[in-house]
């Protein structure tokens, strides 16, 4: 089961990329991917994969990993593009350029690193769409491609969305270091 969802997960991204649009959660069509990340597990195992595209109309992540414990995780773009096993503490601290406190529900946020939940099935597979702001995929002081790097982390617990400064979302258990395609 979990080599078919990789398998799955690998060939959607494997014709995105070569079809130059593919269709997004409106159905509506995205450009080519601007960036990737591969998620490891803590052991340093392929669990799946992250696609950010952008259109005019906004940007994507495009989500499919397996191999995780089902329920609800943090998930988050880290300030740094590193993903050392175990603990990924290398990944640093949740991105945030303009200095919010986090949380998409605190009034005072939220970091521009903080995304929904991840629901995560009973059989450990997730697959989601997330609309994100498309100054993230850009060129200024809020995007995630910059030279430093960022890493796309899935947290043990869920995000209560209000907590600063990370939400009360647990140890980091799966990390991918977001790279321009």
């Amino acid at each position: 089961m979990r080599s078919e969802a990789m398998s799955a997960a690998m060939a959607l991204f494997a014709i995105g990329g070569c079809g130059g649009r593919t269709p997004g959660p409106d159905g509506q069509p995205l450009e080519k991917p601007v960036a990737t990340a591969e998620m490891i597990d803590a052991g340093g195992a392929q669990i799946g994969v992250a696609t950010f595209a952008s259109a005019d109309t906004g940007a994507t992540l495009g989500l499919s990993v397996s191999g995780l414990p089902a329920g609800s995780h943090g998930l988050h773009v880290h300030e740094a593009g590193s993903c050392a096993t175990p603990d990924f503490k290398s990944a640093g601290d949740h991105f945030n350029p303009g200095s919010k406190q986090h949380g998409l529900e605190n009034p005072a946020g939220p970091h521009a690193g903080d995304l929904p939940n991840l629901r995560v099935e009973a059989d450990g597979s997730a697959d989601t769409s997330i609309t994100l702001d498309p100054a993230l995929l850009g060129t200024g002081p809020r995007s995630i491609l910059g030279s430093q790097g960022t890493a796309l982390v899935i947290h043990a617990a869920a995000d209560d969305q209000r907590s600063d400064p990370s939400g009360e979302s647990g140890d980091r258990i799966a990390c991918g270091v977001i790279e321009r395609t």
